[in-house]
Protein backbone atom coordinates (compact mmCIF):
# COMPACT_ATOMS: atom_id res chain seq x y z
CA UNK A 1 0.00 0.00 0.00
CA UNK A 2 1.68 3.31 -1.06
CA UNK A 3 1.04 5.92 1.51
CA UNK A 4 2.37 9.34 0.84
CA UNK A 5 3.06 11.59 4.07
CA UNK A 6 3.23 15.68 4.17
CA UNK A 7 3.66 18.10 6.83
CA UNK A 8 0.50 20.27 7.49
CA UNK A 9 0.00 23.75 6.60
CA UNK A 10 -2.81 26.39 7.60
CA UNK A 11 -4.99 24.76 4.65
CA UNK A 12 -4.76 21.21 6.66
CA UNK A 13 -6.55 22.23 9.78
CA UNK A 14 -9.65 21.23 8.48
CA UNK A 15 -8.25 17.41 8.12
CA UNK A 16 -6.46 17.89 11.50
CA UNK A 17 -9.34 19.30 13.26
CA UNK A 18 -11.77 16.25 12.01
CA UNK A 19 -8.88 13.91 12.49
CA UNK A 20 -8.82 14.96 16.35
CA UNK A 21 -13.10 14.96 16.87
CA UNK A 22 -12.49 11.25 15.61
CA UNK A 23 -9.84 10.62 18.51
CA UNK A 24 -11.78 12.50 21.22
CA UNK A 25 -15.03 10.54 20.28
CA UNK A 26 -13.61 6.86 20.20
CA UNK A 27 -11.72 7.67 23.23
CA UNK A 28 -15.06 9.14 25.15
CA UNK A 29 -16.98 6.18 23.62
CA UNK A 30 -14.79 3.36 24.70
CA UNK A 31 -14.37 4.90 28.19
CA UNK A 32 -17.55 5.83 28.59
CA UNK A 33 -16.34 9.26 29.89
CA UNK A 34 -16.73 12.72 28.58
CA UNK A 35 -13.27 14.10 28.73
CA UNK A 36 -13.70 16.43 25.75
CA UNK A 37 -16.15 18.75 24.61
CA UNK A 38 -14.54 20.21 20.97
CA UNK A 39 -15.91 22.37 19.19
CA UNK A 40 -15.29 21.56 15.13
CA UNK A 41 -14.89 25.66 13.85
CA UNK A 42 -13.05 26.95 17.53
CA UNK A 43 -10.71 23.65 16.55
CA UNK A 44 -9.90 24.56 12.90
CA UNK A 45 -9.75 28.20 14.01
CA UNK A 46 -7.03 27.18 16.27
CA UNK A 47 -5.20 24.73 14.59
CA UNK A 48 -4.94 27.28 11.60
CA UNK A 49 -3.46 30.28 14.60
CA UNK A 50 -0.97 27.21 16.18
CA UNK A 51 0.15 26.55 12.75
CA UNK A 52 0.56 29.96 11.47
CA UNK A 53 2.40 30.77 14.56
CA UNK A 54 4.65 27.66 14.63
CA UNK A 55 3.54 26.71 18.24
CA UNK A 56 2.15 23.12 16.63
CA UNK A 57 2.41 20.58 13.86
CA UNK A 58 1.00 18.17 11.77
CA UNK A 59 1.87 15.33 9.71
CA UNK A 60 -0.54 14.01 7.45
CA UNK A 61 -0.71 10.32 6.00
CA UNK A 62 -2.24 10.43 2.39
CA UNK A 63 -3.57 7.40 0.11
CA UNK A 64 -4.35 7.75 -3.30
CA UNK A 65 -4.89 11.99 -1.80
CA UNK A 66 -7.20 10.39 0.80
CA UNK A 67 -6.35 11.15 4.39
CA UNK A 68 -6.18 8.46 6.67
CA UNK A 69 -4.06 9.09 9.40
CA UNK A 70 -2.42 12.35 11.26
CA UNK A 71 -0.11 12.95 14.32
CA UNK A 72 0.43 16.21 15.72
CA UNK A 73 3.16 17.64 17.32
CA UNK A 74 4.79 20.47 19.23
CA UNK A 75 8.16 20.74 20.74
CA UNK A 76 8.99 21.67 24.25
CA UNK A 77 12.46 21.39 26.41
CA UNK A 78 13.02 18.73 29.56
CA UNK A 79 16.10 18.37 31.49
CA UNK A 80 15.36 15.10 32.13
CA UNK A 81 15.40 14.51 28.62
CA UNK A 82 18.49 15.99 27.18
CA UNK A 83 16.84 19.22 25.33
CA UNK A 84 14.55 19.67 22.77
CA UNK A 85 11.74 17.29 22.89
CA UNK A 86 9.03 16.53 20.42
CA UNK A 87 5.59 16.30 22.14
CA UNK A 88 2.75 14.25 20.35
CA UNK A 89 -0.80 15.27 21.70
CA UNK A 90 -2.91 13.52 19.06
CA UNK A 91 -2.22 10.34 16.67
CA UNK A 92 -4.73 8.75 14.89
CA UNK A 93 -5.37 6.39 12.62
CA UNK A 94 -8.52 5.98 10.06
CA UNK A 95 -9.77 2.31 12.00
CA UNK A 96 -9.81 0.89 8.00
CA UNK A 97 -6.38 1.41 8.13
CA UNK A 98 -5.30 -0.13 11.64
CA UNK A 99 -3.26 -3.11 11.59
CA UNK A 100 -2.17 -2.53 8.00
CA UNK A 101 1.63 -0.56 9.11
CA UNK A 102 -0.12 2.85 8.66
CA UNK A 103 0.66 3.96 12.04
CA UNK A 104 4.31 2.53 12.23
CA UNK A 105 5.20 4.44 8.63
CA UNK A 106 3.86 7.65 10.65
CA UNK A 107 5.77 7.00 13.63
CA UNK A 108 9.04 6.49 11.47
CA UNK A 109 8.37 10.04 10.14
CA UNK A 110 7.87 11.99 13.13
CA UNK A 111 11.17 10.26 14.62
CA UNK A 112 12.85 11.72 11.07
CA UNK A 113 11.55 14.79 11.36
CA UNK A 114 12.13 14.97 14.88
CA UNK A 115 16.07 13.96 14.23
CA UNK A 116 15.90 16.47 11.35
CA UNK A 117 14.66 19.12 14.34
CA UNK A 118 17.04 18.05 16.70
CA UNK A 119 14.61 16.70 19.23
CA UNK A 120 16.41 14.12 22.27
CA UNK A 121 13.59 12.05 21.95
CA UNK A 122 9.66 11.87 21.29
CA UNK A 123 6.93 11.84 24.05
CA UNK A 124 3.10 10.87 23.86
CA UNK A 125 0.54 9.81 26.46
CA UNK A 126 -1.89 7.07 25.61
CA UNK A 127 -5.19 7.31 25.88
CA UNK A 128 -6.91 5.56 29.05
CA UNK A 129 -5.99 1.69 30.06
CA UNK A 130 -7.06 -0.83 30.22
CA UNK A 131 -9.72 0.34 27.07
CA UNK A 132 -6.31 1.13 25.10
CA UNK A 133 -4.18 -1.46 26.12
CA UNK A 134 -3.57 -2.27 22.29
CA UNK A 135 -2.84 1.09 21.64
CA UNK A 136 0.07 1.11 24.40
CA UNK A 137 1.20 -2.43 22.62
CA UNK A 138 1.60 -0.61 19.16
CA UNK A 139 3.73 2.16 20.70
CA UNK A 140 5.94 -0.03 22.50
CA UNK A 141 6.00 -1.91 19.09
CA UNK A 142 7.21 0.86 17.49
CA UNK A 143 9.95 2.09 19.92
CA UNK A 144 8.22 3.72 22.14
CA UNK A 145 8.63 2.88 26.25
CA UNK A 146 6.14 3.37 28.93
CA UNK A 147 8.06 5.65 31.65
CA UNK A 148 4.81 5.45 34.20
CA UNK A 149 2.50 8.12 35.07
CA UNK A 150 -0.82 9.25 33.83
CA UNK A 151 -1.80 12.45 32.58
CA UNK A 152 -3.28 15.15 34.67
CA UNK A 153 -4.95 18.19 33.40
CA UNK A 154 -6.94 20.81 35.03
CA UNK A 155 -8.50 23.51 33.00
CA UNK A 156 -7.56 27.17 34.03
Amino acid sequence: MSIKFAVATESHAEVIAAFVIKLTEEICLKTNVQFFSIDLDETVARCRELIRDKNYGAIIGYRADQPIAMSTFTESYALYAGGKIGVIPEFYVDPLYRSSGVGAKLISVIKDYGRDHGWACIELCTPPLPEFERTLGFYQNNGLMAVGGRKMREYI
